[in-house]
């Protein structure tokens, strides 16, 4: 009998201690995935409940977005790239896909032209890559490249609810608010549009406040500038906050009711459905472009599938990277009202002035080529699928004295414009 007692009576002990001893280090970690970027969170000794609600949350939303891979590919970046099998990417978990094929591209737009002008002796570039493709690795076919989200890029949002999506704006007037929001931008608003094409340079602007980004991107628009205004944007970005660092990143973007709950950038939701294993949207971009040296562009072009309504989306030359389904959207379903193309800053006003987040390369259009960030060979796709110079453009910028536009027209880079500018100056307080 004593020896029954002693055995009851060890156990209770040990499970007394432990229940008196201090709550142990949590790691949130996703299942099956390396330390690279996901950091070891200790768990909260104030509050533990409100707190540990969170990384709840922050492990649900990880096991959501990152799908299970083929294979993973470490980038020398400090990036991990999925090779997540095409029908698995975050698109499919749509109830209007399932069940549904990946399509096949369309036919491209007549007078599509795959040569990139600017290849030769003029100091222009156009094999652009991806960070990534530096390993020598390449997503398997019948996969994706896909980004994958750590926990460290979720614990540096502003908000978990919203994470992957631009902040909810008011009063909309053409892409944004011109509260916080400011541009430099050409237009054409005149047609029924069907998509649209241009070149534009890459480089890495400073970032004033790692809440700010910078970006340069293609607008196809349509609604009222009111809670329903649809949006397809695609272009290049530095995003401190969405990606860790200042690197210059291909992204894509969508919303049907203005940016209020609707949309995501790159795969945080389900939206864009990617056909592409040879790109990564949300990767870096590289080479960049280099002050006074060779420019670097990349040439985006999206346009509509005259038979299934979709819009699809290419990094040219030639290489198709997917599409949004027609279905996302309501005015977009049948066309767009507006074309923009352009730069964008976000200025939270640090310390009460103007941010000196920069647009473009930091420098005004009047420095011109090699010194300013430019858009060149604007084209719109009309109604019967011809792909257009872009006609009666209009050219706009909110602030000109932080950032301002200049456009031209020439034989060789038909209708173009320089734009950005540094922000805060002795003319931009």
């Amino acid at each position: 009998m004593a020896s029954r007692s002693i055995f009851y009576f060890v156990p209770l002990l040990l499970l007394a201690l432990w229940l008196a001893s201090p709550p142990a280090t949590a790691a949130l970690r996703k299942p099956g995935s390396d330390d690279a970027g996901n950091a070891t969170v200790p768990a909260p000794r104030q509050r533990p409940g409100k707190e540990l609600l969170k990384y709840r949350r922050v492990r649900a939303l990880l096991t959501k977005l990152n799908k299970p891979a083929l294979k993973t590919i470490q980038s020398p970046d400090g990036d991990i790239i999925d090779c997540v099998p095409s029908r698995l990417q975050p698109a499919f978990d749509h109830p209007q896909f399932r069940g549904q094929k990946i399509l096949d591209p369309p036919e491209r737009p007549k007078n599509y032209n795959f040569t990139v002008a600017g290849s030769g002796s003029d100091g222009v570039g156009d094999v652009v890559v991806q960070a990534w493709h530096a390993t020598g690795e390449a997503c398997p076919e019948g996969t994706v490249p896909i980004r994958r989200t750590t926990e460290k890029d979720l614990l540096r949002a502003s908000s978990l609810r919203r994470y992957g999506r631009k902040p909810v704006r008011r009063g909309v007037r053409r892409d944004s608010t011109s509260s916080g929001h400011e541009h430099a931008v050409g237009y054409v608003n005149s047609e029924q549009y069907y998509g649209a094409k241009a070149s534009v340079n890459v480089w890495s602007p400073r970032i004033g406040d790692p809440s700010e980004f910078s970006l340069s991107q293609i607008w196809v628009i349509s609604g009222s500038f009111g809670n329903d205004l649809n949006t397809i944007e695609a272009g290049w970005q530095v995003s401190p906050e969405l990606y860790g660092d200042s690197n210059p990143r291909f992204f894509t973007y969508w919303t049907t009711d203005a940016y209020q709950e609707t949309g995501c950038y790159n795969h945080n939701c389900r939206g864009f459905v990617q056909t592409t294993n040879k790109i990564a949207i949300g990767a870096a971009i590289t080479p960049e472009s280099v002050y006074k040296g060779r420019q670097f562009d990349i040439t985006l072009m999206i346009w509509k599938d005259p038979k299934h309504g979709h819009w699809w989306l290419e990094l040219g030359p030639g290489l198709v990277v997917g599409y949004w389904p027609s279905h996302l959207f309501t005015h977009l379903a049948r066309h767009a009202n507006m074309v923009q193309f352009g730069g964008e800053v976000v200025n939270t006003w640090p310390s009460g002035s103007h941010t000196a987040t920069e647009m473009g390369s930091g420098r005004f259009p009047r420095e011109g080529f090699d010194r300013a960030a430019y858009f060149r060979n604007l084209e719109v796709v009309d109604w019967d699928n011809n792909l257009i110079p872009a006609s009666n453009l209009k050219l706009l910028a909110d602030h000109p004295g932080c950032y301002d536009i200049q456009g031209g027209y020439n034989s060789y880079w038909g209708s173009f414009f320089f734009y950005g500018g540094p922000g805060r100056n002795v003319k931009c307080p």
